[in-house]
Formats: C-alpha cells, structure tokens, sequence
C-alpha cells in the first residue's frame, strides 16, 4: 500500500480539547487559542473543550487528565510551556504520560520552524505522542509556530494518527 492510500485510513470529525498554558492570557487575550479553535473547525473537526491553565504541572497534569477522561476528545492540544525558561513545564508534565511518543512531530516541527524564524528555533521542546488512543501535541505558545503547527503537521495527519492508535 503506497502513502496515499496509507493516510486515506483515518477517522473524520475529531473531537479537539485545547488546553492553552500560560501565567498572563485570559479567554480574551489567547490569540493562539482562538486560532487553534478556528484552524480545528475550519478543518471539519470539532471543539469539545478550551482552557487556559497556569504554568504549573500539578495544573497541567490535571487538565490534561480531566480531558482525556472525555469520551468525545480525540486529540489534545497543550499551547505555551514549551520553550526553555524555568516556568516552561509542559513538556516535563506530558512527556511521562505518554504510552508513545511520536518523536517526529518535534523534530519536523523545528526544521520547518527554522525555515520561519532561523537559529531560534532550536528553543522549541514542541513534542507529541499518544495516550490511550488519543493524540496528545504540545506545541509552542506564539502565533507563528501555532500556524504552522496545525496547517503542515497536526491537521494533516491527526486523522491518521488516531485511525493507527486505535486499531
């Protein structure tokens, strides 16, 4: 079977919980939430949960939790903690959770990051895997790498990621 006919294997309408992470956004100041909410619909999926928690990994580990338990979620979003300041957990919180990690995800994710922004791009600890058959992606907080992490990678292949987990 060739990658064409590979990736027509996936499931359709996902159910999206989006978990932006930061100290300072509110609902009315996440840019990079409402993106995310904007890109997952326009895509043909679905919002099933947004919040914002604090960097903190008792926080994050909770939300996260809450959230898988979900029996509509499909895919994780995890938005902020993941550059390299003291603050910056999420990475630290997930990573342990994860049944598989999908190292791909992270790697891609800088090489096309360098394209955008160069050098800095090697700040990123963007990161992905899977917990009991959903797809968990931690990606950075800015509008940019927010842009590029849902149209190269997270919406083209989420579908397929959670038809494999799951079968």
């Amino acid at each position: 079977m060739g990658a064409e006919e590979h990736k027509k294997q996936k499931v359709e309408n996902l159910g999206f919980a989006i978990v932006t992470v930061s100290d300072s956004k509110t609902v009315e100041t996440d840019s990079s939430g409402a993106l995310i909410k904007e890109l997952v619909e326009k895509a043909g999926h679905r919002v099933v949960s947004y919040d914002i928690v604090k960097d903190d990994k008792n926080e994050i580990y909770s939300e996260t939790y809450r959230v898988l338990g979900g029996t509509e979620v499909s895919v994780v979003i995890l938005c902020g903690g993941t550059g390299i300041s003291h603050r910056d957990v999420t990475v630290e919180t997930i990573k342990p959770m994860l049944h598989k990690e999908l190292t791909g995800f992270g790697e891609i994710f800088r090489v096309l990051s360098m394209k955008e922004i160069g050098s800095a791009a090697i700040m990123s600890r963007a990161t992905a895997g899977v917990i009991d058959g959903k797809a968990v992606f931690c990606i950075p907080g800015s509008i940019g790498a927010v842009k590029l992490a849902m149209e190269k990678l997270i919406l083209e292949e989420c579908g397929h990621i959670i038809w494999e987990a799951n079968r």
